[in-house]
């Protein structure tokens, strides 16, 4: 157990996410459906869009919103190479009923702090909106970096049919790497997968009425090339955050636990993350797929889901078809279509070129959860 040097005394219960956890499973994984092609819908030819998230209550459950939901999600152009849409990331959002329908981009030209956003969430709290998101880079650099920064900016929703956003305040850096718990130099080897992580803010408010931020992030105490943790922060009586120990520990396992969310179901606390197989350290076999941990409470103990953390992963004849999953309180999940329609199980790299990526909203999937045993609803 880790002690924090806080205010608030937090005691967490961190969970190690080791090699010996992928000899526990006693059932094949679930796995999503395969994509038809009838079931992949652009929702602008000349917009690639992936890594969504709902404007949600507290909850984390989507809100209500002009007949539909309004949804937030990364966005670029269509280049040549989809890969190149990294370097180009911007939030925009979208109108959510029987389909996405694309609205804007959400923050103003010269906005970010960042040379492009990448991932985060959104609350609403009475009638004022918090978007966190991640800042990549810095603002009018000369050559793209991977720096990452954690900010988040308010508004409220416009009464005008003809506008969404009254206008966002500027934006608030939240918590900041210091070396101790969490890398503070993001750049790695500057290839996807492989750089370091300090990105993707998620806010939980706990039982006891705690504020906490959730992220990705790498360890600073590690030595391992592969050592990604899921972080997490405190906010104090000031507004402030203070990093604490890191609610989950892969170092030695894997580089990149993305996007870790939480769903309340059934009393208990249900973390989630997304991760790819090219990102787990050499020797342990496990699949591109949605992961998760079980917890009473937020300090723990964690314990993974169906002794690996595995919730389900990519089928097997399509390892790249999906990505970046995303659960709602009703235990549906949301994800975009990567690369698709490959149909080769020994595939190692993504396909070039546009022939296969998908670059929009995938169907919905739904979870049933049991104590600690999660899978697909079929």
């Amino acid at each position: 157990m880790i002690e924090s040097d806080n205010p608030h005394s937090v005691s967490f219960s961190p969970l190690e996410w080791r090699a010996s956890a992928f000899c526990r499973r006693a059932a094949q994984p679930s796995r999503a459906p395969v994509l038809d092609a009838s079931e992949i819908h652009r929702v602008l030819n000349d917009l690639d869009v992936w890594d969504a998230w709902p404007l949600a209550d507290r909850s984390g459950a989507p809100v209500a919103w002009r007949g539909g939901e309004l949804w937030f999600a990364l966005a670029a152009p269509a280049f040549d190479d989809p890969e190149a849409r990294h370097a180009h990331a911007r939030i925009h959002h979208f109108l959510r009923t029987d389909r996405f329908e694309h609205i804007a981009a959400t923050f103003p030209d010269g906005f970010s702090p960042g040379s492009r956003e990448w991932s985060g969430s959104a609350i609403l709290d009475g009638d004022e909106v918090t978007l966190y998101f991640t800042a990549a880079g810095y603002r009018d650099e000369d050559a793209i970096s991977f720096q990452q920064r954690l900010f988040a900016s308010t508004t409220r929703l416009s009464d005008d049919p003809e506008t969404i956003f009254t206008g966002w305040s500027e934006p608030r850096e939240l918590v900041k790497p210091d070396d101790i718990f969490y890398v503070s130099q993001h750049e790695g080897t500057g290839q996807i997968g492989e750089i370091k992580a300090f990105r993707d803010p998620f806010p939980w408010t706990d039982s006891d009425g705690s504020q906490y931020l959730l992220f990705t992030a790498s360890a600073a105490q590690s030595r391992d090339r592969f050592n990604g943790v899921i972080g997490c922060a405190l906010r104090g009586e000031d507004g402030a955050f203070t990093a604490l120990a890191p609610l989950v520990d892969a170092c030695g396992v894997n580089n990149e636990l993305e996007r870790p969310h939480i769903v309340e179901h059934g009393s208990q606390l249900y973390l989630f993350w997304s991760t790819q197989a090219k990102v787990f350290a050499p020797g342990i076999t496990a699949p591109t797929g949605l992961y998760g941990a079980v917890a009473e409470q937020l300090k723990g103990p964690w314990r993974l889901l169906n002794g690996d953390g595995l919730v389900f992963a990519t089928p097997e004849n399509e390892p790249f078809q999906t990505y970046s999953w995303w659960v709602l309180p009703d235990l549906s999940v949301t994800s975009f279509v990567d690369y698709w329609g490959v149909d080769d199980p020994d595939a190692e790299r993504k396909p070039a070129g546009r022939s296969h990526f998908g670059g929009t909203f995938a169907p919905f999937l739904h979870l049933r959860l049991t104590g600690d045993q999660a899978r697909l609803e079929t």
